[in-house]
C-alpha cells in the first residue's frame, strides 16, 4: 500500500502541475484588442527628407545563432547558455551601431523579459545603443509559462516587435492579426500583430512604416487570414494618399522568387509563397535574391548544407520608389535571420 501511494504521487503531481499551468494560462491569456495605441505625439514635426534608409532584422531573441538547432524545427536545442545569449546580443548591437545612416530600424523577436534570453531587456539595450527619437514596441508573445518542451520548458515569455527611428512618429499603433491556434495550444502561442508608425508629411499626408511578423508553423490558414487583413488595411491607407512601406519577417517567400545564392542551399520544404496577384503590379516587393535571410534550424548552420530561404523583405506602395536593397550575409552568426537594408524615396 505504501508503494502504491508513492506511485500515485508520482503520477498525480505532474498532472496537477500541468492542470494548474493550463488553467492559470487560460485565465491570464493575453488577448489584445484589435488596435492598441502604443503612443502618440501630435506635435511630431513634418519629415523634410524625401529619401530614407531602413533596416529589418529578426534577431531571434539572440538565442538562435549559427551553432544552434531548435526543437520546433526538428532539432533538439531550446536556448543557448547565458554567455552565448549575451554575446549574440552584443554582436547585434555592434552591427546596428555600424549603420550610422539608417532612418528606421525594424526588429522582430525582441525579448523584454523572457526566460529563454535570461530576462535581459533587449528592447532597452537596443534603444540605449541607437539613441532614437522614436521607440515603439508591439507585444506579440506574452505567456506566463510555456511548458514545452517538457524536458526544458521555455517558461515565461514576453517578446514582440521593436521599431526605432531618428524621427518622431505622430502615432504608433499595434494592429492585431486575426485568428490564432485553438485551445489549449493558442494559450501558449504568439498573438501575431503588425506595428504601424505614422510620420507626418507635407500636405496632410503620412509615411507609414510598418513592422510585421506573420505566422509560422501553421498549415497556411493563419497566414492567409493575416494577409487578407493586411491587404484591406494597405489599400485603405493608400487610397487616403499615404505612403507605405512594410518590412519584417513574412514567413513566406515572395511570389515567383528564384534564388541567386552563391553557396547556400534553397529550402523548398513546406515552402509558402505570397500570392502573385496579392496587390497590383504597381506595388513593389523589394528583396535581395542573392542572400538568404533565414535558415532552417534542424541542424547548426553549415554553408552549402543548411537549407535557407528569403522570408524577410519589404513591400512598397506605388508612391514610393525603391533606390536599393541589400541582404547582409553574416553567416547567421547571431540569429537564424539576417538583416536586410533598403533605401527608398517619395515619388
Amino acid at each position: 500500500m505504501k508503494y502504491l501511494r508513492y506511485l500515485l504521487y508520482i503520477i498525480l503531481v505532474p498532472v496537477v502541475v500541468f492542470l494548474f499551468i493550463l488553467i492559470y494560462g487560460t485565465l491570464s491569456d493575453y488577448k489584445p484588442e484589435e488596435q492598441i495605441l502604443v503612443h502618440e505625439n501630435p506635435e511630431a514635426p513634418v519629415l523634410t527628407d524625401s529619401s530614407f534608409n531602413i533596416m529589418i532584422w529578426n534577431i531571434g531573441y539572440c538565442g538562435l545563432s549559427q551553432e544552434m538547432d531548435f526543437f520546433y524545427d526538428g532539432g533538439k536545442g531550446v536556448r543557448p547558455d547565458k554567455i552565448t545569449s549575451e554575446a549574440n546580443l552584443a554582436g547585434v548591437i555592434n552591427y546596428v551601431k555600424s549603420l550610422d545612416s539608417m532612418d528606421f530600424y525594424l526588429f522582430q523577436e525582441v525579448d523584454v523579459r523572457s526566460k529563454r534570453s535570461y530576462r535581459i531587456n533587449q528592447m532597452l539595450t537596443i534603444e540605449e545603443a541607437i539613441s532614437p527619437e522614436n521607440v515603439s514596441f508591439g507585444t506579440n508573445y506574452k505567456v506566463f509559462f510555456n511548458p514545452v518542451p517538457p524536458r526544458a520548458p521555455l517558461g515565461k515569455l514576453f517578446s514582440g516587435l521593436g521599431s526605432f527611428s531618428k524621427s518622431q512618429a505622430r502615432t504608433s499603433t499595434r494592429h492585431t492579426f486575426p485568428g490564432n491556434y485553438g485551445w489549449p495550444m493558442g494559450v501558449f502561442m504568439l498573438d501575431r500583430c503588425f506595428l504601424v508608425d505614422r510620420y507626418p508629411l507635407s500636405g496632410e499626408k503620412e509615411l507609414l512604416v510598418i513592422n510585421t511578423h506573420n505566422s509560422a508553423y501553421d498549415d497556411g490558414t493563419l497566414r492567409k487570414g493575416q494577409m487578407d487583413y493586411l491587404h484591406t488595411f494597405l489599400l485603405e491607407e493608400y487610397e487616403k494618399g499615404n505612403y507605405i512601406i512594410v518590412g519584417g519577417d513574412w514567413n513566406q517567400t515572395p511570389a515567383g522568387f528564384v534564388p541567386d545564392y552563391r553557396n547556400d542551399k534553397f529550402d523548398t520544404v513546406q515552402i509558402s509563397y505570397i500570392e502573385k496577384d496579392y496587390l497590383s503590379v504597381e506595388w513593389t516587393w523589394l528583396y535581395d535574391p542573392a542572400v538568404p535571410t533565414n535558415r532552417r534550424l534542424d541542424i547548426p548552420y553549415v554553408s552549402g548544407v543548411t537549407r535557407t530561404t528569403v522570408i524577410d523583405y519589404y513591400l512598397l506602395s506605388p508612391n514610393l520608389e525603391p533606390l536599393g536593397i541589400q541582404g547582409v550575409n553574416l553567416d547567421f552568426v547571431y540569429s537564424d535571420h539576417q538583416p536586410v537594408l533598403a533605401s527608398f524615396k517619395l515619388r
